[in-house]
């Protein structure tokens, strides 16, 4: 029976082998194939003790074939390793790594999304003769081993919403966290909630879980990964992979398919090597703290020495995040540090104890920590060329305004407050006591003749909340006229069979109407310059970082020449515009992403002056708005750089609106993926345009990941408006009106929260 069992494992290793490497390594895979027909044919006349012996030595032979493919691994077969299905999943991780678990949130299929497992565990740990239990709570996509109904790890937003409310648990429980990413991407719907607003969701409440978090990737893809992936400390599996889009859609990026066409394996294994995805290449760039070593040709579930290593590994991880947030523990520390002890040893952390529970200012000190840990990661992804003196200038300016802000608002304006809420409180009192004093007095004058407003204004009060006044109107004045109200030729609205409209004169449609039919209220894509120059007050608008610009930080084949050449037609440096400006002199700090500039997609450069935006208006206690002009998601030939700005900007936006301030988003024209799934979809208040369409994923993407034909207007403006994404759907005419509406009814007379 042993001896089949073997059998078994033997010939699953070489179909393993064989999917791993499709179309090559011919020569060693038949050779191991020859080896293993060869031992089943001679079974039958073998003793037991014969047998044994013989497949010990195929077991060898396997072993050494497979020691020696393991280096020749391209990045595109560390691919495939993490999807087949005989990887080890989050089962075999509970089952190995933890001394006791028990699922909660669903069974198998019977769960809200399988694709997502939550388990509440304990790890046994000793220190002489006591014994401690210490409970965490582990989340993580399953994709189990084959089992279709996982959906291969690809989350649906429910099963994140599930994920986080398990994390917010464990933050009441005050024990660690321990996720684990396997997850090609998440699932790419729109249904409430959407893909977009949970991870974001998501996204902004991991970044101020106050209890120990450490993330685990095997296969990270994207905005799925990062749903679960914001952690103090990022561990890697030495096989998995962790970018910004897969090998193949980068590939069908670049390649510039059409619908039904698939890329060369040539161009996705070009594509995965230069998106430097591996554990490697993103221990390099700072993006995981440390790689875990795998097995040759990665883990298996039989390989229990790798599950040693891995509890081992999440054990020392989470003992660092908590003593480097806790008070003296000096020899501990010095202990976890070493990685290996003499003659290359690793310390057994089973019997270091450290309590993992935290202290209310250790909990705040995690979270500033986790903040700053972020805050650095990929600033050298992007070009600053900023002089030196420049630098100086205004890292002296920056000084300046945070000891102008803490003496105003920090320590000034909390003893004004509490004096001026006093104060308040008081005056409100004596004038219900006034009232009541003279209600006498009133009601005998309002008896007398002639007292009393009007009955015709009487009658204006009830039936009018308010006139439109045509002053405060552009009437079709603008600053800005669109360059194509130059062009002698009429415009046919996409509405006009369906609505009638009829044909419009450009110039009229570019510019009296700034791009509006008339007829049917279709809004035609404006340039950014429109915005700006009619929406703030004049002559008020004052761009800073504009020297911070978009780079090439992985080298990646033609898009040097491409960033040139946005540059060169735009004007821009990067897809991110940022500056102060004015409406009706309100201050305001606005951060712009531009389509024109690669879709307005966003890499380092874009993260970075994004982030400076939000801290110059948390400096200057200035409202912050993100106004969308378009963005197609993260810049993927900038791969791992691009996807980490999700949580990074995410944060910066937390920061600031934990201090108090008023955050607004903007969309218009198209709004897609990782931006809409961080930064911006945390916003507790989100507006569009008409024109916007606002989404995950594209059609076309979620075409092919779900085989799923949506219709066209699934994205559109009124769509994500019904699906509680957005809080209002604007006229561009009316825009300048609805945003300084917005600033004053949600900011209140300071603009600020708080």
């Amino acid at each position: 029976m042993d001896f089949d069992k073997k059998l078994h494992q033997l010939n699953d290793r070489l179909n393993y082998i064989r999917d791993v490497f499709t179309g090559k390594q011919e020569e060693n895979i038949r050779l191991l194939e020859s080896k293993l027909n060869e031992l089943m044919l001679r079974e039958k006349h073998l003793s037991a003790s014969e047998q044994q012996a013989a497949a010990a030595t195929v077991d060898d032979l396997f072993d050494f074939v497979e020691r020696k493919l393991e280096e020749d691994l391209t990045p595109m077969d560390r691919v495939r390793i993490v999807r087949h299905s005989q990887r080890v999943c989050l089962r075999d991780v509970l089952e190995n790594v933890y001394d006791n678990y028990t699922e909660i949130g669903g069974k198998d299929e019977n769960s809200i999304d399988p694709s997502m497992l939550i388990a509440r565990a304990y790890i046994t740990r000793r220190s002489g003769k006591k014994v401690y239990h210490q409970p965490v709570m582990v989340i993580g996509q399953e994709k189990g081993h084959g089992e279709e109904f996982r959906n291969g790890g690809s989350v649906k937003p429910w099963g994140n919403a599930k994920a986080l409310h398990y994390m917010k648990v464990a933050e009441t429980e005050n024990i660690p966290i321990h996720t684990y990413v396997f997850t090609p991407g998440s699932y790419p719907v729109e249904d409430a909630p959407g893909a977009a607003q949970q991870i974001a969701r998501n996204l902004y409440e991991m970044a101020g879980l106050r209890v120990p978090v450490v993330a685990v990737f095997s296969e990270g893809g994207s905005g799925g990964a990062e749903a679960i992936g914001l952690a103090d400390t990022r561990l890697m599996l030495s096989h998995g992979y962790y970018s910004v889009i897969s090998p193949e859609g980068a590939a069908a990026i670049e390649g510039r398919l059409k619908e039904g066409q698939r890329a060369t394996p040539e161009l996705i294994e070009k594509c995965a090597r230069q998106l430097r995805i591996t554990a490697a290449d993103n221990r390099r760039m700072g993006y995981i703290d440390h790689v875990i070593d795998e097995p040759p040709l990665g883990a298996r579930p039989y390989h229990y020495d790798f599950f040693r290593s891995l509890r081992q590994e999440v054990i020392r991880a989470t003992d660092e995040v908590v003593l480097g947030v806790k008070g003296f523990a000096p020899f501990r520390a010095m202990a976890l540090r070493r990685r290996h002890g003499k003659k290359g040893v690793t310390p057994d952390f089973d019997n270091i104890y450290v309590r993992w529970n935290l202290s209310s200012n250790a909990r705040d000190r995690l979270v500033m920590k986790r903040h700053r840990k972020f805050r650095r990661l990929s600033r050298q992804a992007c070009l600053d060329r900023r002089a030196v003196h420049r630098r100086i200038w205004e890292w002296g300016y920056d000084l300046g305004w945070d000891v102008y802000s803490y003496f105003k608002y920090d320590l000034w304006r909390k003893h004004q407050q509490r004096i001026v809420y006093a104060v308040e409180e008081v005056d409100a009192e004596a004038r219900v006591l006034m009232n009541r004093l003279l209600s006498p007095w009133r009601k005998l004058s309002g008896s007398l003749p002639g007292s009393g407003k009007p009955a015709e204004d009487k009658e204006k009060e009830l039936t009018m909340l308010s006139q439109w006044d045509q002053e405060d109107q552009r009437n079709g004045e603008w600053r800005y006229v669109s360059p194509r109200a130059k062009e002698d030729r009429t415009i046919t609205c996409p509405n006009a069979d369906s609505h009638g409209c009829l044909d419009l004169w450009a110039p009229d449609l570019f510019g009296e109407f700034a791009g509006v039919c008339n007829y049917c209220g279709h809004h035609f894509p404006m340039e950014s310059k429109w915005f700006v120059h009619n929406i703030f007050d004049n002559g008020s608008v004052f761009e800073f970082n504009s020297e911070l610009e978009a780079a090439n930080p992985l080298g990646f084949e033609g898009l040097d020449v491409k960033l040139d050449q946005a540059k060169q037609k735009t004007g821009q440096k990067s897809g991110c515009v940022t500056f102060e400006a004015r409406l009706d002199n309100i201050k305001i700090v606005v951060a712009m992403l531009t389509a024109p500039f690669r879709g307005g997609s966003v890499g380092a450069a874009e993260g970075e002056k994004f982030i400076r935006a939000a801290e110059r208006a948390k400096k200057k206690r200035f409202p912050f708005l993100a106004y969308v002009h378009g963005t197609a998601g993260i810049r993927i030939q900038e791969g791992t750089n691009g996807v980490i700005q999700m949580p990074r900007c995410t944060m910066a936006v937390r920061r600031y609106i934990e201090e108090g301030g008023l955050y607004l988003v903007v969309y218009d024209t198209n709004s897609y993926a990782g931006p809409l799934a961080s930064f911006l979809g945390c916003s507790p208040y989100q507006f569009a345009i008409r024109s916007a369409n606002i989404g995950f994923a594209g059609r076309g993407v979620i075409k092919e990941t779900t085989g799923m034909d949506i219709p066209p207007d699934y994205h559109n403006a009124f769509k994500a408006l019904s699906r509680g994404h957005i809080q209002g759907i604007w006229d561009r005419r009316e825009a300048r009106q609805n945003l300084r509406q917005a600033l004053l009814t949600m900011g209140g007379r300071n603009l600020y929260y708080r």
